[in-house]
């Protein structure tokens, strides 16, 4: 009987349909393990979901016909801009990183789609964003960090950057291949000398390395002591080969703190990509294990996936 008058337009019981309908509606999006949001065309929050409750620790009760905080902001601006990373990627199912701050303060990397929402017209009538946190999506390993933002801010930079490489890869356009690189005086420099002795080391090293980059390459921080290089050779004998070249240009970094030079090596780990048989996360893990290896050997050394281990001289 409802459904009869519905459709016949009365509308005292359309209208009760239509509240069993955005009841229903709501229902659904909250048993969703994906946060949602939707924004009116003025920017304020019109729907936020359970699961973004969970995500963000902000309840809708908190953000609901209010404009969205600002540590959230980046779930707006990228469908409000236009943003082609975050819009284009929604036709390929991925999404984008977009770095979020949680209630509580600390940062909730998520990886987001936006969507613009259109009238019958195509009028611009809003926008809608989805997300989930980072982690459950292939998450890459990293070398260990603490709070300093900057190492932070490199390392989600330096992934994005990442992932875009390994996206090309697997088109087909190039050869790719990772160095993890740590730097052995870091960790006994940081509590005989402190924060400060380590950075300024640290920032030698970096320009040690720049200096043996190819074109095409690039250096990023991959945790508070170690390095990351994506390079583009085409045999893993040859990024072997580049990989001690840039262990030697290390070692003459000439690094001195209070009129103390310290004598500085690396221990790096190098791995080949290969096509259909690993993620990007797989292949940073054996990378890193390489690199692990490197340094059970005392340091100094390159080993390559999976296994091949060079020694270096002093």
């Amino acid at each position: 009987m409802v459904v009869q008058n519905c459709a016949q337009g009365k509308n005292p019981l359309q209208e009760a349909c239509m509240t069993d309908r955005i009841e229903l509606l709501a229902a659904a999006l909250n048993s969703l393990p994906d946060g949602i949001a939707v924004f009116t065309g003025e920017g304020e929050v019109a729907f936020w979901n359970q699961a973004a409750e969970a995500i963000t620790g902000f309840a809708a009760a908190d953000v609901l016909e209010h404009f969205i905080p600002e540590g959230l902001r980046p779930l707006l601006d990228g469908a409000q801009n236009g943003d082609p990373q975050l819009c284009a990627d929604v036709e390929a199912g991925r999404g984008s990183l977009v770095r979020l701050r949680h209630k509580l303060g600390h940062e909730a990397p998520a990886i987001a789609r936006a969507f613009v929402l259109r009238d019958e017209l195509g009028e611009r009538i809003g926008a809608a964003a989805v997300f989930h946190p980072a982690e459950s999506l292939d998450a890459l390993p990293h070398g260990e960090t603490g709070e300093d933002e900057g190492v932070l801010a490199s390392q989600a930079d330096f992934e994005e950057r990442l992932r875009n490489e390994f996206d090309d890869f697997l088109r087909g356009d190039e050869p790719l291949g990772v160095l993890w690189i740590s730097v052995d005086q870091a960790p006994e420099l940081r509590k005989s000398h402190g924060a400060g002795a380590c950075h300024a080391m640290l920032e030698k090293v970096r320009h040690a390395l720049a200096v043996g980059l190819r074109p095409a390459e690039e250096l990023g921080r991959w945790g508070d002591d170690e390095f990351l290089v994506i390079a583009h050779e085409r045999t893993p004998e040859m990024l072997d080969a580049h990989a001690r070249v840039l262990a030697g240009l290390a070692r003459t970094a000439d690094f001195r703190w209070w009129g103390d030079r310290i004598s500085l090596t690396v221990s790096i780990g190098a791995a080949q990509a290969a096509h259909g048989s690993e993620t990007l996360a797989q292949l940073l893990e054996c990378a890193r294990e390489a690199m692990q290896s490197s340094i059970r050997s005392g340091g100094n050394c390159v080993t390559s996936a999976p296994g091949r281990l060079a020694c270096l001289p002093s």
